[in-house]
């Protein structure tokens, strides 16, 4: 049980109605949440704005309502506490925090955002301090993890509430440290807000999200303010090699780190081999072989490393401990002998899994066979792109559907298709259905060629018309590549 006023800590207050020495046992910004003694946050969506659900919670027994929009007096009951903060999202942030006691402030938590590498970076960082014996937990897109004990994750980063209850049971099981995915969406919404990090980490910024952001600026100012409101004790690590990295550094109170490949850096890195099999670096004045893949991947490890190091852990047993770690699943997961399934839906990420597959293959013989598709009710300038990328760098491309969602997936590949010239075209098949696809892809290949699915990667379902219908990639590439055999 928490009293009102302490929770309002940190939110923009602009008029309150009633007592806020009130005693609150429960948060929601969902009115079928709202019991007695519980406080409502009406906060306004792209889809439903809270505050026409009000009069629900209030029924349900919420004593508190924080809003954006304060009722007329007519309409306001007198048992019930009236607060209205200039931005809900952002009031809901403080108070997130502060029902739960600031658990972020009992641990070391690092965000780490960027278009691609998300994923990889913190489930890197995250396998690598349960290796070393230190309590750790993972918030990611993949999965949330408290120490070894995963738990569903049904966002790329929680909504504050759920957020701060995650943070809360790390430090109950005694976690030291957290590595959490930021995504765009979540700095813009506030769901970070109120958190206390220990670092950020900057992988790279490309075309993505568009439809939700409206320009590029404006999603580049989204990620850059994960490193505005860092505090001085913080460290801010970005990647050297992408031209945006001096951007998020500006106006950060942090310590400013970079790490890289290619440009000077504080922390560098060098691939003397990119194999199949795994990476040849140079890393800390150190050689080391690590299983992942691909000049991208040493970027991640690259940054995995850096941020372990700013974190205070010897520099050798990182080093040591990194050539042990696997990939996170659907991340250039290996299926079979000739199969790859890569979580890669922008145009960059595609681009770098196939440049790396021919890379690998250098002179030997064999085709790329790459089965892509585009989600629907998203960022629709991408789809001719991603469509182009996977033409100018496979042998064979078979298009077909990604999450259609409320779009017709045929629509879709026709937006995809327009990004191809009639030489191009020669070379693609489509197949709405994407586990037959998935088998067209496999019956296209001779004994060495290599099929890539690209897309959804980790992800177990497809979201079509408002349903998530069981579907995985690794299993249908499995499936198919069996059957060929």
């Amino acid at each position: 049980m928490k009293i009102l006023k302490d929770i309002l800590y940190g939110a923009r207050i602009d008029d309150v109605h009633g007592s806020t020495h009130i005693a609150v046992d429960v948060l929601c910004c969902d009115s079928r949440e709202a019991v007695p003694f519980s406080c409502f946050i009406a906060i306004t969506g792209t889809q439903v704005d809270g505050h026409d659900y009000i009069a629900k919670a209030v029924e349900a027994g919420a004593c508190a309502v924080v809003c954006e929009k304060m009722p007329a007096a007519a309409e306001r009951s007198a048992d019930v506490t009236w607060v209205q903060v200039d931005d809900a999202r952002e009031a809901l942030g403080h108070m997130a925090c502060h029902f739960y006691d600031n658990p972020a402030e009992k641990m070391k938590v690092v965000a780490v955002t960027g278009t691609n590498g998300k994923t990889t970076v913190v489930t890197l960082l995250h396998q690598l301090l349960r290796m070393l014996d230190r309590k750790a937990g993972l918030v990611s897109t993949v999965e949330n993890r408290i120490l070894d004990k995963t738990v569903p994750a049904t966002h790329t980063t929680p909504d504050p509430i759920a957020l701060q209850a995650l943070f809360a049971q790390m430090v109950e099981a005694g976690c030291t440290h957290c590595f959490m995915e930021a995504s765009s969406h979540a700095i813009d919404q506030h769901r970070l807000t109120g958190t206390k990090l220990a670092g950020a980490v900057f992988t790279n910024i490309t075309h993505e999200h568009l439809d939700y952001h409206g320009d590029f600026n404006a999603y580049i100012k989204a990620k850059k303010t994960l490193f505005d409101k860092l505090h001085y004790s913080a460290f801010a690590l970005v990647n050297a090699d992408d031209r945006h990295h001096n951007t998020m550094l500006g106006g950060t109170r942090a310590s400013k780190k970079s790490y890289g490949i290619e440009q000077v850096s504080d922390y560098k890195g060098r691939v003397i081999e990119d194999a199949l099999t795994g990476l040849h670096m140079q890393l800390g004045g150190q050689e080391f072989y690590a299983r992942l893949i691909g000049g991208f991947n040493a970027s991640n490890l690259t940054a995995c490393y850096a941020a372990a190091c700013e974190l205070g852990l010897p520099e050798m047993e990182a080093l040591t401990h990194l050539s042990m770690i696997e990939a996170p699943k659907g991340r250039m997961q290996r299926v079979g002998g000739n199969g790859l399934v890569d979580y890669a839906h922008t145009p960059d990420a595609l681009r770098k899994v196939l440049e790396t597959l021919r890379a690998l293959r250098g002179d030997r013989d064999f085709k790329i066979i790459c089965v892509v598709g585009c989600g629907g009710d998203r960022d629709r300038s991408k789809r001719p792109v991603m469509a182009k990328v996977a033409a100018e760098l496979s042998e064979h491309v078979v298009l077909t559907s990604d999450n259609p969602r409320s779009e017709s997936a045929a629509a879709i590949i026709e937006d995809m298709r327009t990004g191809l010239d009639p030489v191009q075209l020669r070379k693609v098949t489509a197949n709405s259905d994407r586990r037959e696809a998935i088998r067209t892809a496999c019956a296209l290949m001779n004994d060495h060629d290599m099929v890539l699915v690209a897309g959804k990667g980790h992800e177990k379902y497809q979201e079509v018309e408002g349903e998530r219908l069981p579907f995985d990639d690794v299993l249908e590439l499995e499936t198919a590549l069996a059957s060929k055999a």
